[in-house]
């Protein structure tokens, strides 16, 4: 093990004991050097709390909650003579003027660090208000994957969550890989997207990598829609009209949940509902609001490792807690926070340049989200990022590829809507 490894690395001893005692993770650090030292170390935690997306903005505040009691009952960070995490709460409310001001609010307020946001246009938003800042601070992005959030420039932003590119090629790849294990071959495909930030380059992304890989089927019809549609019969009925073997879609939660059910009204036959990256048929409330119908959608997404140690422990203290199943949002929201406390551990101040050159070094190995060592590239992308391809069985989302992490069996092509009891 190098030594830039070891300065990155999660202590499991410090982690095991922790979560046996009280529920926590602890992380690495150097013995303790007394210093003058802030005694509090503010995170700002901006979500989507409110609007479109709280459900998903309840989800990955709790992530981002449980890592701090984590940390802080572990110690803290102890290279700062065990200083704290506080999380100073700000809500984007899925606008990214609302996000912008939040964060120039939060600022203003002393926040040492920002994470958030979910949504890729509001976090473009808040990256704004940091490059323009005369004090700017850093943010590690825990969710958010449009390619160019980390191009702009901006030295402080870090990205631990996978980009779009990543997403779009590996979903393709998942596709191939289950073709080839299921001898079935879909022949002619519609994708559907919303029209977010998000939505649009996960679009760009899919149809790029599925040329470059020569997949086996045809887009027939790309259809797009608005972010807050109630609904979707118009679409729906444009994808049925051109008789598709395979219905790829983007979504966010409330129109995942509005797409399956007008499948299921106009009884659009398919071999699968799948999303290519698509953060609305993981969350827990698609398959406890869409029961069986919600069976068998396969996901391609930024998921947790279900097979390491320290994810089931985590994952089991987090359902323990909110009594709702670990998935991408509260994992890489986790993770975020997790991360931001390596970092300080490392540089050992709060010094947002200070922050930067620590954060160049970080090489996380132990981890509890999908992909390799956590290490960030010359832009501030995670390169160890990668994702899983999951199916809703009995309820819950479960990993079948990649195999080493599978928990069940691919099952491919799927029953159709009406036939599921």
């Amino acid at each position: 093990m190098g030594s830039r490894e070891k300065r990155g690395a999660v202590d499991r001893r410090a982690m095991l004991k922790g979560m046996g005692a009280a529920g926590a993770v602890g992380i690495l650090g150097f013995p303790a050097i007394l210093r003058a030292q802030v005694k509090e170390i503010k995170i700002g935690s901006i979500q989507p709390m409110t609007g479109p997306l709280a459900a998903i903005g309840k989800t990955t505040r709790q992530g981002n909650q449980l890592a701090v009691d984590h940390v802080n009952a572990a110690g803290g960070i102890k290279s700062m003579g065990g200083a704290k995490l506080t999380l100073m709460p700000g809500d984007t409310q899925y606008k990214p003027e609302v996000a912008r001001a939040e964060t120039e609010r939060l600022m203003r307020e002393g926040v040492h660090v920002l994470t958030g946001a979910f949504d890729s246009g509001t976090i473009n938003a808040m990256i704004q208000a940091i490059k323009q800042s005369t004090k700017p601070i850093p943010f590690v992005i825990d969710i958010g994957a449009a390619d160019q959030l980390t191009q702009q420039g901006v030295k402080y932003v870090f990205r631990s969550f996978v980009t779009t590119t990543t997403l779009g090629r590996k979903g393709i790849e998942y596709m191939l890989e289950i073709f080839r294990l299921s001898g079935v071959t879909p022949k002619r495909a519609v994708l559907l997207h919303v029209s977010d930030l998000f939505g649009q380059v996960q679009k760009d992304r899919t149809l790029e990598w599925h040329k470059k890989l020569n997949a086996p089927f045809d887009f027939v019809e790309i259809i797009s829609y608005p972010t807050v549609t109630q609904d979707l019969s118009t679409e729906i009925s444009r994808a049925k009209a051109a008789k598709p073997d395979l219905l790829l879609a983007v979504t966010r939660l409330n129109d995942a949940i509005l797409l399956v059910q007008e499948m299921y009204k106009q009884r659009v036959e398919v071999q699968a509902i799948m999303g290519p990256g698509n953060p609305g048929f993981y969350h827990p409330n698609f398959a406890r609001t869409l029961g069986k119908l919600a069976e068998y959608t396969l996901d391609n997404v930024p998921w947790y490792n279900p097979k390491a140690p320290l994810t089931q422990r985590v994952a089991a203290d987090y359902e323990k807690r909110y009594g709702e199943q670990f998935t991408t949002d509260s994992a890489w929201s986790y993770q975020g926070v997790m991360v931001i406390a390596d970092v300080l551990e490392r540089a050992g101040t709060t010094d947002p340049d200070k922050f930067v050159e620590a954060a160049r070094k970080t090489n996380i190995k132990d981890h509890v989200i999908s992909g390799g060592n956590i290490q960030f590239s010359e832009n501030g992308d995670n390169i160890g990022a990668s994702t899983a391809m999951i199916q809703v069985r009995e309820g819950r989302s479960r990993v079948v590829l990649p195999k080493e992490m599978a928990e069940v069996d691919l099952k491919y092509p799927v029953p159709q809507l009406w036939e599921r009891g």
